[in-house]
């Protein structure tokens, strides 16, 4: 007897009527296949409902997908600009740091420029100034007050002319080498001045103090009529300086005139103009004792 396994399927009716079935159902399946494949050639738009339908049924998986794969991209991305802030930061701060010193370059540079214009005006004025120099130092320590100034002798600076800023009276030469000069300042307590106040006649001197400030003393005393706020300017009296240059402001009174403030401050001066003496024969009355000899 012949084994199972290789027996015919004519041997088993039941085996017959499943391969038959099967036969008929594959070719069932080829002809609908083909007709709906020609049917997509010639028709396409026949098949639009059921893609619609179909895509209708899978689009809440694929909008699931595409909002995990946006968050995580979203995600990633708020890691990695969080590491590389702190560089972007440094970056800032070094590039503003750079701009306020380039800002500050630019004040500097301006204010130099607003103290040339103010002494151009000087230059501009009947008085044609002897040298324009720069301020190089002042005394701040010492009891005695005086500056150094970039320009001498060979300029035609001379002993006795006034130093002055665009902002009023400095000073006045006091020792002369070939290229740089001593500056008696007003507040130095050698330093005597005739003044009056700006807008009447009350004269009076103005005498250093060595301590930055000078005194407001009356010609004619009696009934102190000064009071703080009160603006000095030059008299023109004793021949040093040309009169209405601005001097000093009163701080406060005092029983024969009061204590003030020098306008032109000779530690925020820096270009001053060195003018002739307003009565030449007023040199003779400038050779001031000196305690040291300026070497060049």
């Amino acid at each position: 007897m012949a084994p199972i396994s290789s027996r015919r399927s004519g041997y088993s009716r039941r085996a017959q009527y499943n391969l038959f079935t099967g036969y008929v159902i594959a070719g069932i399946g080829a002809l609908i296949g083909a007709i709906l494949l020609a049917l997509s050639f010639f028709q396409p738009h026949l098949f639009g409902g059921l893609r619609g339908v179909a895509q209708d049924g899978v689009s809440p998986a694929t909008e699931a997908a595409s909002t995990v794969r946006t968050g995580s991209k979203g995600f990633w991305d708020t890691i990695s600009g969080y590491y590389r802030a702190g560089s972007k930061n440094a970056d800032l701060k070094r590039e503003m740091e750079i701009a306020r010193i380039r800002l500050a370059e630019a004040e500097a540079v301006k204010r130099e420029n607003l103290h040339l214009k103010g002494l151009l005006k000087l230059q501009g004025a009947e008085r044609e100034p002897v040298a324009v120099a720069r301020l190089v130092s002042s005394s701040a320590s010492s009891t005695r007050r005086f500056a150094y100034l970039g320009a001498g002798s060979s300029e035609g600076v001379a002993i006795g002319m006034p130093v002055r800023s665009p902002r009023g009276i400095v000073g006045r030469i006091l020792e002369v080498g070939s290229d740089s000069s001593r500056v008696l300042l007003l507040t130095d307590t050698e330093s005597i001045l005739p003044v009056r106040r700006a807008n009447d006649e009350v004269v009076a001197f103005a005498e250093g103090r060595g301590d930055g400030l000078i005194r407001i003393r009356l010609i004619n005393l009696g009934i102190n009529p000064l009071k703080p706020g009160d603006v000095f300017v030059t008299s023109g009296a004793g021949g040093y300086y040309p009169p209405g240059i601005a001097v000093a402001i009163l701080t406060e009174t005092t029983d024969d005139g009061g204590v003030a403030r020098i306008i032109s401050d000779p530690a925020a001066t820096d270009y001053v103009s060195v003018e002739p003496i307003y009565e030449p024969e007023a040199v003779l009355g400038a050779e001031t004792p000196i305690e040291r000899e300026l070497t060049d």
